[in-house]
């Protein structure tokens, strides 16, 4: 395999990977590359909407102002999301319900095990295409997500906490 002139053999000591002598780690160690990176991938594309979907640490606001312009800004607006929840807490806070501040809730998800602030953004059931009008409504709660190898993927719209 070349890269920039270069064979395998000649960048993996570069990278600090030891070459044996018939070859075969390298070869091995790339074809372990290909095959892991996909899922890597995934789950990191999974994660990255699951943020663009619900984070949002500093929010300006929390008014129908607030849902409009941030349900344009990530692109939740074509057609017009019906709800959406931001979650106003630190990513490691959001993270750690997939582990320690999280409890089993349901077949796939976990229940945090202490209150987040949030805004749920509710389309006001007009049109479904843009310009999108929402209603805010704030407050202060427990949250289910799903989680991937330990990483939120998925924010449960459909529980409200007492």
């Amino acid at each position: 395999m070349y890269f920039y002139g270069l064979t395998t053999n000649a960048l993996l000591p570069l990278a600090g990977i030891p070459v044996g002598r018939d070859g075969d780690e390298p070869r091995f160690f790339v074809l372990s590359l290909v095959v892991i990176s996909p899922t890597l991938a995934q789950d990191d594309y999974r994660y990255l909407k699951f943020l663009t979907q619900h984070y949002d640490a500093k929010p300006r606001g929390r008014d129908y102002r607030y849902c409009e312009s941030m349900m344009k800004k990530r692109k939740l607006t074509s057609p017009c999301k019906e709800v959406n929840t931001f979650i106003h807490d630190t990513k490691n806070n959001i993270k750690a319900i997939c582990g320690e501040n999280g409890s089993p809730y349901g077949v796939n998800f976990r229940i945090s095990n202490s209150r987040f602030q949030v805004t749920t953004c509710t389309h006001k059931g007009r049109s479904p295409r843009p310009p999108c009008q929402y209603n805010a409504f704030k407050d202060f709660r427990y949250i289910v997500i799903g989680c991937e190898d330990g990483w939120p993927v998925h924010f449960d719209e459909s529980f409200i906490s007492p």
